[in-house]
């Protein structure tokens, strides 16, 4: 029999792609492709190694692989050969998507909550079930994606305002009127934190709606990991609140929520919910497992913000330009792509591993390496991001990036 190393390798043909398709191909990628990156794919770098330092995952808590995860899901795996594969909006009362959903709302204190196959399905799905083309979507510029495009599924009027700037909100919302207001609790290319109370408001001085999604904070921040609405008391007083659950909880779904009495309606009108498939039966179980241990990791949590700060407190020092967020996200925003590739490569050759972000998940020329952090940091690795930093300083330059020299213009204009 043929093994499947010396199968001959027949060619494939595809019909002729249509014109106009070509054309924005080579109109808006190639260039890119060709002069910005150098024929290679800008998001991919080397292969870390065994000893590499690895600051490009979401794991903020380092629950991945704890027993008590596990063991639920492989629990799941082997005990449940009844599973029906199907739509999310099928799911009945006693199915254990609904406890997971009832352990969701009441870790961030509300009524009910709805488990969506990711964050951004489940920031498309709400909005599109809470605005329509009547109620205009105000979101910080700043704001993830998915929640834009969660206003364009509703066919609702966007309105961009000024990052973690209320006034600018205040000034929007009496021209254009009342509607939804959209803001990340925790940015997810800086690690700004939004300005919350201040915000909700102007929120309520115009009679509008806040979604507040806690992607960033959920797990790291607030009391037992409740997220930044609860550190702040302001759980009461935020409408909705959507998160991934890909990041501090590493798993593989999202969720929002709404009040009880929404129920049914966003269950008769959320996209998301009524055409994808529900969640498999360990992932479930994983995830409901991974809330209680989250619950319980203050120890965690406390040394995430022991770790932020002191590479923070050291970026700066070192003259890297990171002023524009606080928390365990860190931005090393070199502006081009080209000279983020440069920075990526400098870092990875000594083993230090972040992600690159640029367009469409930045502005153009505000690429940047995003680095985060987790508390299984050990001191070994954060002194060896820190010698790294310190190493390719005068290589990289950072108090020439743009970011450095706007910051330095705008403190010479304030003075």
């Amino acid at each position: 029999m043929e093994t499947l190393e010396h199968t001959p390798v027949v060619a494939r043909r595809n019909p002729t792609l249509a014109a106009t398709l070509q054309q924005r191909i080579e109109r808006d990628f190639q260039p890119r492709w060709q002069d910005n990156w150098g024929g290679k794919f800008v998001l991919h770098g080397r292969q870390p190694g065994p000893n590499a330092v690895r600051l490009d995952g979401n794991d903020y808590l380092s629950v991945t692989g704890h027993p008590d995860i596990v063991g639920a899901q492989v629990d799941a795996l082997t005990r449940n050969n009844e599973f029906v594969v199907q739509s999310g909006v099928f799911l009945l009362q006693q199915h254990p998507t609904r406890a997971l959903e009832m352990a969701l709302a009441d870790w961030v204190g509300k009524e009910d909550a709805f488990v969506c196959q990711s964050g951004y399905s489940a920031n498309v799905g709400l909005l599109q079930a809470i605005a329509d083309a009547n109620t205009p979507v105000f979101l910080d510029t700043m704001a993830h994606t998915s929640l834009w495009e969660g206003a364009h599924a509703a066919r609702a009027p966007a309105y961009a305002f000024r990052h973690n700037d209320p006034d600018h909100l205040d000034r929007m919302l009496a021209k254009k009127g009342p509607g939804v207001v959209v803001v990340d609790s925790v940015y997810s290319t800086t690690g700004a934190l939004c300005p919350l109370e201040a915000m909700i408001e102007v929120v309520e001085k115009h009679q509008s709606m806040i979604l507040v999604d806690e992607s960033h904070s959920l797990g790291t921040h607030g009391p037992g990991g409740a997220g930044l609405c609860a550190e702040l008391g302001l759980t009461d007083r935020v409408h909705f609140i959507s998160a991934s659950l890909a990041k501090a909880v590493a798993g593989r779904a999202g969720f929002f929520t709404a009040p009880a009495s929404m129920r049914y309606y966003i269950l008769s009108s959320s996209y998301p919910n009524i055409f994808s498939s529900c969640l498999l039966p360990h992932e479930v179980a994983g995830l409901k497992a991974t809330v209680g241990v989250l619950q319980k990791a203050d120890a965690a949590r406390d040394r995430l913000r022991l770790v932020t700060r002191r590479l923070r407190d050291s970026l700066t020092e070192m003259g890297y330009p990171i002023h524009q967020g606080t928390e365990q996200i860190i931005s090393l925003e070199a502006g081009t792509e080209p000279e983020t590739m440069r920075l990526r490569d400098a870092l990875e050759e000594r083993g230090v591993f972040g992600a690159i972000f640029c367009a469409p998940a930045t502005s153009r020329n505000r690429a940047m390496v995003r680095l985060t952090l987790s508390a299984s940091l050990t001191e070994a690795e954060i002194e060896h991001v820190e010698n790294v930093a310190r190493e390719i300083a005068p290589i990289v330059k950072p108090w020439d990036w743009p970011i450095a020299r706007r910051a330095r213009m705008g403190a010479a204009q304030e003075s």
